[in-house]
C-alpha cells in the first residue's frame, strides 16, 4: 500500500485484490479503470521503494485472470442455454412418437397392445413376462423360453390368460429370467406414446407419457 499526500487529498492505492475486495464486484473493474489504477500507482509510488517489474506484471496477470474467468463464465452460461434450447427443440419432435423406458407401467388402448423389451444381462434358459392389472392381479403370463443375453422384444395383445380381452387402462408389466435354477427379476422397458414435452424447474426436459405421466428425458433408452 502507498500513502502520499497531495494538498488536502489522500491517495490510497492498493492492489487489484484490495480494490475488488472493497467493491465486492470484481467484474466492475474494466480495462480502462485498471489502466488508470496502474498509472496512478506508478505516479504516486514511493521514490525510495519503486514498484518492481515483477510486482507490476503480477498485478497485470491477476487482472487478466479475473477478467478471463468472468468472460469464460458468461460463455459457459450462453452455451448451457443454447444446449437446453436445442434439446427442447429436438424433444418437441417426440410428441406423438413412442419411447422405450423402464417405467414399469404401460397404457393399453381399447383393442390395442403393449410392447416392450426385456434386458437380459446373460443368457437365460427361461424368460417370462408378467402383466398385472391395477388391483395387482396377474392376468397374463407370457413364456418367452430360452433367450440369449441382450434385449428381447415382446408384445402383449391385450388378451388375458382366460382368453378375454382386458379393458383399456394402465397395466404393470415385469419380467423374470431363470439362471442356474434360480429366478431373478430383470429390467423391463415399455413403449409409451409421448403426449407433450415440458421444461422442468431444474432445466431438464420432462416427457408426458400417455397413461403414465411425467418422465425425465434422461430415462429414455430408445426412441421408436
Amino acid at each position: 500500500m502507498i500513502n502520499t499526500q497531495n494538498g488536502s487529498q489522500a491517495i490510497d492505492l492498493r492492489t487489484v485484490q484490495d480494490l475488488t475486495a472493497k467493491t465486492g464486484k470484481s467484474k466492475e473493474l474494466g480495462q480502462q479503470e485498471f489502466l488508470k489504477l496502474m498509472t496512478a500507482q506508478l505516479q504516486n509510488q514511493d521514490p525510495t521503494k519503486p514498484m518492481e517489474s515483477g510486482d507490476f506484471l503480477t498485478q497485470i496477470s491477476q487482472f487478466s485472470a479475473v477478467e478471463g474467468i468472468g468472460d469464460l463464465n458468461e460463455k459457459f452460461a450462453d452455451l448451457s442455454n443454447s444446449l437446453v434450447s436445442n434439446q427442447a427443440l429436438q424433444a418437441a419432435n417426440l410428441v406423438g412418437r413412442e419411447v422405450l423406458a423402464p417405467t414399469g407401467l404401460a397404457a393399453l388402448a381399447e383393442g390395442g397392445s403393449i410392447s416392450g423389451s426385456v434386458d437380459l444381462p446373460a443368457a437365460s434358459s427361461d424368460v417370462a413376462v408378467n402383466v398385472y392389472d391395477q388391483a395387482g392381479q396377474l392376468i397374463r403370463r407370457m413364456e418367452l423360453g430360452s433367450q440369449a443375453a441382450g434385449p428381447v422384444s415382446f408384445q402383449w395383445d391385450g388378451i388375458r390368460d382366460d382368453g378375454q380381452f382386458a379393458p383399456a387402462g394402465t397395466y404393470f408389466v415385469s419380467a423374470e429370467a431363470g439362471y442356474n435354477g434360480t429366478t431373478e427379476a430383470v429390467e423391463t422397458l415399455l413403449a409409451s406414446e409421448v403426449r407433450s414435452v415440458t421444461l422442468s424447474n431444474s432445466g431438464g426436459l420432462l416427457l408426458d407419457l400417455n397413461g403414465i405421466g411425467s418422465l425425465d428425458f434422461s430415462e429414455v433408452r430408445q426412441i421408436l
